[in-house]
């Protein structure tokens, strides 16, 4: 039974960091388009 919480928790703590990732990548596409068209 521990081993099956400890497996949710990781699975729920790395899809966390992936959304955080997928955030702050699309964070930085934005800016990316917005800084890049004063060049």
């Amino acid at each position: 039974m521990k081993k099956l919480l400890v497996l949710a928790l990781v699975a729920l703590g790395g899809l966390l960091v992936w959304r955080k990732v997928q955030a702050d990548r699309a964070e930085l596409d934005l800016w990316t388009e917005a800084t890049g068209s004063e060049n």
